[in-house]
């Protein structure tokens, strides 16, 4: 069966599901479960004969045992239970609830739907394309939220092929949310590598990739989304932490870093003081490896995925415009980066690629460096994919076809013999680079640089679709309306 026909299988009955009240989000949580527990069954038998790291009783056989409220109670028991162990159990089980309403329909989803697959025999590309499928569905559902966890497929792949991670090489997202960049990387690998040695396979699984997840729900499907792709599957490490990935420097340095770390500038933490009273506090991380103490979370992780690389690692980091122009710990940072490491490549991202709404977003590619007396950036080349594109999330959608210019500008085979695409002949280009004195001449060293016409502010008889034209307007207001948001939360903790 293909991805695309189990897919339709499982959220053909979602629909079902829904009539219920069951969310997307829900639904894709509640099979993550049982596809875990029919998967670790299957693995007990030949020809794998592994131990399951299920206890008994509150395994996959005892789910088919029981029908009507006996499995329901069974089941919310066997959840409860499960969420105590250690482990790869414990990350796919904390917290998790019983959320059908039906016992029938909860019925229906494991004998008819999840029991007649056998899921071990499929290979990991069909599995995991199914699951991929699942969480898109799941993101594009925007009243749920999940959108803010998945990057675009196409963005991502498109960013993997600039940086060719290769077999050997530490791969870390500490913002890996469903675990896109993380398994794009994986994929690539075995694309470019077909000759592998066994150890390399094996490392491959077990030892190339970390991610951090702070939202435990989340961690849960980047968990399971890893393990149908056979990494950490059969008994290895899981490669990931479910914590704040900003709160410290966890010692441990990558050859390769992709990430988008989530958007919105300011966030809280709840923390319980000795008194036994709940205080709010602001997340200003006090941390000796950062330049620069700051709120805004992307300024944070910029600094952060630094500390992180090996020297000459490389980093694809998205981040939104605030980062490129603003000042005080935004222009602090920006100018230590251009120093201390080489900021070779900027891709400016078109508005309607993302869920979550108001962004304007961009690419930052970055190789850490050793200490020099001298700026390791030379140029910065700038790719501008936004002025004059027009993209939206369902009609018309980002294809990776839409970054082969960009992928061929990069020049990943060899960077140094980089050509523009812009002169002052041919002022449409959309790729041309800035040297290093010119970028930190500018004010507050500001890399929100754009040199294109805006056809539609140039010709009045020549304007976007009128649906372009109010997206774009929504775009611009939900994002204005997120800043004044943060000044207005400023402005209280002040007062």
């Amino acid at each position: 069966m293909t991805p695309a026909n189990i897919v339709q299988k499982l959220w053909n009955y979602c629909n079902v599901l829904r009539d219920d009240g069951m969310s997307y989000g829900d639904y894709v949580e509640q099979l993550t479960y049982l596809l875990f527990l029919k998967m670790a069954d299957e693995r007990t038998k030949a020809p794998y004969n592994q131990k399951s790291p299920v206890p008994a009783g509150y395994d996959w056989p005892s789910l088919l045992k029981k029908d009507g409220d006996e499995l329901f109670d069974h089941y919310r028991h066997l959840l409860d239970q499960l969420g105590k162990e250690k482990g790869l159990l414990g990350l796919i089980f904390n917290k998790s609830q019983n959320k059908f309403q039906d016992p029938a329909k909860l019925r229906r989803l494991i004998v008819d739907l999840i029991d007649k697959e056998n899921w071990s025999v499929m290979s990991a590309d069909v599995k995991g394309d199914a699951y991929e499928g699942l969480l898109e569905k799941n993101a594009q559902d925007t009243k749920s939220g999940a959108g803010q966890y998945f990057t675009p497929r196409p963005l991502i792949r498109a960013m993997v092929d600039v940086v060719q991670p290769k077999p050997g090489e530490v791969i870390c997202d500490p913002a890996c949310g469903t675990g896109g960049f993380l398994l794009a990387a994986h994929d690539y690998i075995i694309a470019h590598n077909p000759n592998m040695t066994k150890e390399e396979k094996r490392a491959l699984k077990d030892a190339t990739f970390s991610g951090w997840e702070l939202v435990q729900s989340t961690a849960r499907l980047c968990a399971m989304n890893l393990m149908l792709h056979g990494i950490g599957a059969n008994g290895g490490k899981l490669p990931l932490m479910v914590s704040d990935s900003l709160a410290a420097d966890p010692g441990a340095r990558f050859d390769i870093i992709l990430t988008n770390p989530p958007f919105g500038k300011k966030s809280s933490t709840s923390v319980v003081g000795a008194d036994g009273k709940v205080v709010k506090e602001k997340d200003t991380y006090e941390r000796d490896d950062f330049w620069s103490t700051t709120s805004n979370k992307q300024l944070n992780f910029l600094q952060h995925v630094k500390t992180l690389l090996k020297q000459h690692g490389r980093c694809g980091i998205v981040v939104p415009d605030n980062v490129l122009f603003e000042g005080g710990a935004g222009e602090t940072i920006r100018r230590k980066l251009l120093h201390e490491c080489d900021v070779h490549t900027l891709l400016r991202l078109p508005t309607g690629l993302f869920y979550a709404q108001g962004v304007k977003a961009n690419v930052l590619f970055f190789d850490r460096k050793p200490a020099s007396e001298t700026p390791w950036t030379r140029k910065l080349w700038i790719y501008d994919l936004r002025t004059n594109m027009h993209f939206t999330l369902k009609t018309n959608t980002l294809k990776r076809e839409d970054l082969d210019e960009f992928v061929k500008c990069y020049n990943p085979a060899n960077r140094q013999d980089r050509e523009p695409t812009w002169s002052e002949e041919k002022q449409d280009g959309r790729w041309r680079s800035y040297g290093y004195e010119e970028l930190v001449s500018r004010d507050k060293a500001s890399l929100d640089i754009f040199w294109l016409k805006d056809d539609s502010l140039e010709d009045s008889d020549n304007l976007p679709d009128p649906g372009i034209i109010a997206a774009e307007i929504v775009e611009d207001l939900e994002a204005a309306l997120e800043q004044f948001r943060e000044i207005a939360g400023d402005l209280e903790k002040t007062s």
